[in-house]
């Protein structure tokens, strides 16, 4: 398939400070591609150098072919982009806003921003300075997307929305995924990426360490359990069950362990007592990373 983002060890540095560093990725036409990392491992670098709005310090970006330092412009007007910090114009309305994009891309039917800011419950009469961090992020959702373009590059986009309108963003999401349209996705919610990514690319210090399918990327993880038994039970007999890292009991006497992705012989062994209560839990995104990428560096190199 053809690479839309397409880059070759490029590399940001901030001085003796380090961005992004000798990072070779492509991603593919027409997939949501998850861009996953701590906080302060690179990924608002690698947008921003991506887009020319920072100068790389080393290799190349191709963004549908071109070169990001030379056709800068002629990228950005395919592009819709929502940045991690959105800010804009505060005294006008979401509306104004919009219809200014629009002039500058030469874009005539605003039908779709219309459809777009019914879907997401965004108010688009009230000056943007008025409203609630949530409401400003579905403003800044509707300029990413209102013209349709071929890639998305989205930034920690349902920060602060609730519930029922990340539900509704996810599924235009999948949309723009079956129009043939291209989605490069960061975020920190685990639920969103197993959802809606195709891969994931995995980021830690500035270094691109992993790229592999959300399926085998999410194989890999490990579930909390916790087992309430009517008859009592000893750790030990678990900690020596395939797949199990660690089993404890909690104050309540609740059996507590730690599971990999194969819950199979775990199951059976619980089988042979009687399971009062049974809860899994999902480990969260920074777990997984700590868990297969070791332990993150020291903070004060980067906080992008």
């Amino acid at each position: 398939m053809e690479a839309v983002i397409k880059t070759e060890r490029l590399t940001k540095s901030y001085g003796s400070n380090r961005g992004i560093v000798e990072v070779d990725l492509e991603v593919r036409a027409g997939e949501v591609f998850g861009f996953l990392g701590p906080n302060g491992a690179g990924k608002t670098t690698m947008i921003r150098t991506l887009l020319d709005l920072l100068h790389p310090t080393g290799g190349r970006a191709y963004v549908f072919g071109m070169d990001s330092r030379a056709r800068s412009v002629d990228i950005r007007a395919r592009v819709g982009n929502l940045p991690g910090e959105y800010e804009v114009e505060p005294r006008m309305t979401g509306g104004e806003l919009i219809e200014f994009y629009a002039r500058l891309r030469g874009a005539k039917d605003l039908a779709y921003a219309h459809e777009l800011a019914e879907r997401l419950a965004a108010d688009l009469h009230r000056p943007i300075g008025q409203l609630s961090r949530g409401n400003r992020q579905k403003i800044g959702l509707v300029q990413a997307m209102f013209h349709r373009p071929p890639l998305l590059i989205l930034d920690e986009p349902t920060g602060g929305l609730d519930p029922l309108v990340q539900e509704e963003f996810l599924q235009i999401v999948s949309e723009t995924r079956a129009e043939g349209r291209t989605v490069f996705f960061c975020s920190h919610v685990l639920s969103e990426v197993e959802r809606v990514c195709d891969r994931v690319g995995i980021i830690r210090e500035g270094r691109l360490v992993a790229v592999e399918t959300t399926n085998s990327l999410f194989a890999k993880r490990y579930r909390h359990m916790r087992a309430r038994l009517a008859d009592e039970a000893a750790p030990d007999e678990f900690r020596e069950v395939p797949g199990v890292m660690a089993a404890s009991l909690d104050r309540e006497g609740d059996l507590v362990m730690t599971v990999g992705s194969d819950l199979d012989a775990v199951i059976k062994q619980l089988a042979r007592h009687t399971v009062v209560e049974l809860e899994l839990e999902r480990p969260s995104l920074e777990e997984i990373f700590l868990t297969y990428y070791g332990e993150p560096e020291a903070n004060g190199e980067e906080s992008r």
